[in-house]
């Protein structure tokens, strides 16, 4: 890995999609359906597109030990990996998501409101009758880019970028992912803050310019979160 800087980040993350195409577009491709489901339930579109997010940080490490390594591991032996860190930390994100949902809701008197988050059947005619499809897609993966957001906002305020990679490949506890990541990244800040910056940009572009790479966006996050972990602290652990 070269100098520790954003643009070196971005550069093995790109250079991902060239070793493993099929894997990385069909994880693309995976979560885009996922997040459909959002549509039918707020909380279960979340709870679906942050689990994608970090189940594609351990096919990101499936793509790197296929491409490098001198035994590569199956793309099943990534997923079963990833899933149960995935699904508790997609479950938190959601709860959290969900008490501020509910917060509101009761202030405003709507508890309407509240149970939508958990069930609203939204695929009426009126609404996926839209003059583009650039308007339909913009419908369709909203949500996820503002859960997106919210994610690296808990991730920042709860945790730390690598708390999940040092989780998942190290074993670490909560507590001590959130130390040693905080303390990697106060050493790196610069090259952090302008990956986030380009993240929520980005996802802030995915919001009205370019909805249809949502997905895309979610898959690049997952390999920018691998590839700046495995830049800092170095050992592929298996």
């Amino acid at each position: 890995m070269n100098d520790i800087t954003f643009s070196n980040w971005l550069r093995e993350s790109l250079q991902f999609i060239g070793r493993g195409p099929g894997t990385w577009f069909g994880c693309c491709l995976a979560i885009g359906l996922l997040m459909l489901l959002g549509h039918i339930s707020l909380a279960l579109g979340v709870f679906v597109s942050i689990a994608g997010l970090f189940v594609g940080v351990g096919v990101a490490k499936y793509i790197d030990l296929k491409y490098n390594a001198d035994n590569p591991v199956p793309l099943l032996w990534a997923v079963k990996k990833s899933l149960p860190l995935a699904i508790l930390a997609a479950g938190a994100l959601v709860f959290f998501w969900g008490v501020f949902r509910t917060v509101a809701g009761v202030t405003a008197g709507d508890w309407q409101n509240i149970v939508k988050f958990f069930f609203e059947w939204e695929y009426t005619p009126e609404n996926l009758q839209r003059q583009t499809m650039r308007e339909l897609a913009i419908w369709l993966f909203g949500y996820a880019n503002v859960a997106l957001m919210f994610c690296l906002l808990m991730l920042n305020s709860f945790a730390s970028w690598f708390s999940y990679p040092l989780m998942l490949f190290r074993n670490y506890r909560w507590s001590a992912a959130k130390e040693e990541g905080r303390q990697m990244l106060s050493q790196h800040a610069n090259a952090f803050y302008k990956m986030q910056g380009f993240i929520f940009l980005q996802a802030m572009l995915c919001l009205s310019v370019t909805p249809f790479l949502t997905p895309v966006l979610y898959m690049l996050t997952s390999t920018m979160m691998y590839v700046s972990y495995q830049s800092l602290f170095g050992t592929k652990t298996k």
